[in-house]
């Protein structure tokens, strides 16, 4: 009989720690890694945007190297899946957001697995959409502190695994903290950030290095907030009432920002905290509308604009200098070997075999260093098509740092045309053969790893209703048990429709 996935992970645990030759824990850098939702290329000032305001990132920029051609997953749970295992998400059977196939693999050997071999204690703040149920949750995927919504956005309820806590919302939410759930009062993203930097103290101050996930929900719907947050915006040429919540949603993000890089300072562990702020988890929603950067597509797109996110990198202690851009073809999956690589941690041969991403430890120090070109696919699953056998080119792209093909049928020079205007399939033959025979090679490669296709064991009851119902007492009402019924119509997720506006260019 083979053996549970997570016993042999488990077993790797010893196996890597005791391989890893470890370093005084004083000199391991603590990390933070920020990543908002639903977030645009466009949407912060210090990249071209005139509306927003976002003082601590304009500021940020200015200490940290930017990646400007990083790309994530064209939607939620995707991102966070190659994120989390430095490989493409489709080899962690993550397809979707709900369904079963929010899902990641119990077999992944995730982020904060790793860093526990080289002696970090990992915590999440936010939103972790990668399974609700009891051995996909943080707490068993390598997290010690835990502090999160359930599903894929505050509130919702969707059939089968996927599920907040009831009648959740953006203000006063219900969070699952280390295996209970907590009634709060204030709003989500100054609680994710509150409480990220209450266990991070602790963690200072008994001098182990930490590595803190801060994934606030925002700017995802629903766009509810304090009015207070949102008010500066309006009046704004061409901004609507959404419009203007989803940029004070992002303003807050800032805010929260600054207050987290303040206490840094105030810990006077600032220079040797290596702090990521990934720009969002996919492309941008309503501000896309103004806004995209000159890109085509945003959210639930294979375009640019849907899988395009800015990437900033501070740590002065690491050699980091500010102000210092790069254009090299880098995506979430490289995030993984990149920690690794700068904690020490050290791979067992399975672990190689999972990791396709690259180390960009050389880049940070030197943004002008030599990089080889490479591919990276971008697939919004979701089957088009009804099953993956059918929906293998719908919603697909595969680039290099020059063309991007889109669904086998559209090619387009980024150099030349980074808005996908102009498809110049006929005038590149050889370039959109070469990139769908690598393609072709991926797609075969990914079929036997779509483990969440299909799924069988399928709860009548979202996990986290469930549970806090235990705790608190009360059930579901028919509406809710028919929506959240196994055999209902699947749905998808909201705010999901592919948008493919060209709108007015910035940087």
């Amino acid at each position: 009989m083979k053996p549970h996935p997570r016993l042999r992970f488990g077993f790797l645990f010893a196996l890597i720690a005791c391989c890893a030759g470890q370093a005084d824990a004083a000199q391991k850098p603590n990390i933070i890694l920020v990543m908002p939702d639903d977030v645009g290329y466009g949407d912060y000032r210090c990249l071209g945007n005139p509306i927003m305001r976002t003082p601590s990132m304009d500021a940020f920029k200015k200490e940290s190297v930017l990646f400007t051609q990083f790309h994530v997953s064209p939607t939620c749970a995707p991102c966070r899946s190659a994120l989390m295992s430095g490989r493409h998400e489709f080899k962690n059977g993550v397809t979707h957001t709900i369904l079963e196939r929010e899902r990641m693999a119990l077999s992944t050997f995730t982020l904060p697995q790793m860093l526990k071999t080289v002696g970090y204690t990992s915590g999440i703040f936010g939103k972790w959409h990668l399974g609700d149920e009891a051995a996909y949750r943080p707490e068993s995927r390598g997290f010690d502190e835990v502090y999160i919504h359930g599903g894929g956005g505050m509130g919702q309820t969707f059939r089968g695994s996927c599920g907040d806590a009831p009648g959740n919302s953006n203000i006063n939410p219900a969070l699952w903290h280390n295996g209970k759930f907590e009634k709060t009062q204030g709003y989500c993203t100054d609680l994710f950030f509150d409480q990220a930097m209450v266990w991070m103290e602790s963690k200072q101050k008994a001098k182990q290095p930490f590595f803190a996930m801060i994934t606030p929900n925002a700017a995802h719907t629903p766009l509810v907030l304090p009015e207070a947050y949102y008010q500066q915006y309006l009046g704004n040429p061409g901004v609507d009432i959404n419009m203007a919540k989803f940029f004070g949603m992002i303003e807050n993000i800032d805010t929260n920002l600054g207050k987290l890089l303040a206490k840094l300072k105030e810990w006077q562990i600032e220079e040797n905290t290596l702090v990521i702020y990934l720009g969002s988890d996919n492309g941008g929603t309503f501000g896309t509308k103004l806004y995209n950067a000159g890109m085509r597509g945003g959210k639930g797109t294979v375009y640019q604009g849907g899988t395009r996110a800015p990437c900033f990198f501070r740590w002065p202690a690491g050699g980091i200098k500010g102000g210092e851009e790069t254009a090299v073809l880098s995506a979430h999956l490289d995030l993984f070997p990149t920690l690794a690589e700068i904690t020490g941690a050290k791979f067992s041969d399975e672990v190689q075999k999972q990791v396709e991403g690259r180390s960009l430890f050389t880049l940070l120090k030197n943004p002008k260093a030599e990089w080889a070109d490479r591919t990276l696919v971008h697939h919004t699953g979701r089957w088009a098509h009804g099953k993956a056998a059918d929906s293998k080119y719908a919603k697909s792209a595969i680039q290099n740092s020059r063309f991007t093909l889109v669904s086998n049928t559209e090619l387009y020079d980024l150099q030349t045309d980074p808005g996908e205007t102009k498809n110049v399939i006929a005038e590149h033959p050889e370039v959109a053969a070469k990139l769908r025979a690598a393609y072709d090679l991926w797609w075969t490669d990914v079929q036997p790893l779509l483990v969440n296709e299909n799924a069988t064991n399928i709860p009548k009851i979202n996990p986290f209703k469930e549970l806090y119902y235990k705790q608190f007492g009360g059930s579901p009402t028919p509406q809710a048990l028919k929506r959240m019924d196994p055999k209902s119509s699947p749905d998808g997720e909201n705010a999901e429709a592919p948008r493919n506006r060209k709108p007015k260019a910035v940087k």
